[in-house]
């Protein structure tokens, strides 16, 4: 999510955020890591050309969250990479940000595990416009005790162990 973690957690067993949560009654736990990088759709480059340079993707719109929604420092890097770059489609969900890109409504900066799983999009100067985020597990301390919380914390940790390539763009570098 875009927003840190709860600090009341009633009702809540399990939250997954990004970033290092600064929790108090709670246990935070580093599950792994993804990765982010800069996209557009094949169709969008055919029109608008491909950006060579951080310099000429700043002439894009950029696709990414609405700028006062996001709560997680972390998480503004395209602003602190490309900084002249211009919102050119924002919103609060991930989902519409990879069928935007996909759709051509700009460049944008996507989680390298979703955006990978599309071949209408490309990757642009991924040796630059790379960025590596932590995603922790974050739980109430009696929900933990409980057998069938342990059992989802576990399998998520698990999960992320077996997905790391994915989540780190190694299947598109």
């Amino acid at each position: 999510m875009t927003r840190r973690a709860l600090q009341q957690r009633s009702g809540v067993d399990i939250e997954v955020v990004v970033g290092e949560p600064q929790v108090h009654r709670a246990q935070a736990i580093r599950l792994g890591e993804y990765m982010l990088g800069m996209y557009a759709s094949r169709d969008y480059l055919a029109r608008h050309g491909v950006p060579r340079s951080p310099e000429e993707i700043a002439e894009h719109g950029l696709v990414y969250f609405v700028d006062s929604m996001l709560q997680v420092d972390d998480l503004d890097a395209p602003r602190r990479l490309a900084p002249e770059m211009q919102d050119g489609l924002t919103s609060t969900n991930v989902f519409v940000h990879v069928e935007a890109t996909r759709a051509g409504a700009g460049v944008g900066f996507l989680p390298c595990f979703m955006a990978d799983r599309h071949s209408d999009l490309v990757r642009l100067l991924p040796d630059y416009f790379r960025e590596q985020l932590p995603y922790w597990m974050v739980l109430r301390p009696d929900s933990y005790r409980q057998p069938a919380v342990a059992a989802v914390a576990e399998a998520l940790r698990t999960q992320m162990e077996i997905a790391r390539p994915m989540l780190l763009g190694a299947s598109n570098p």
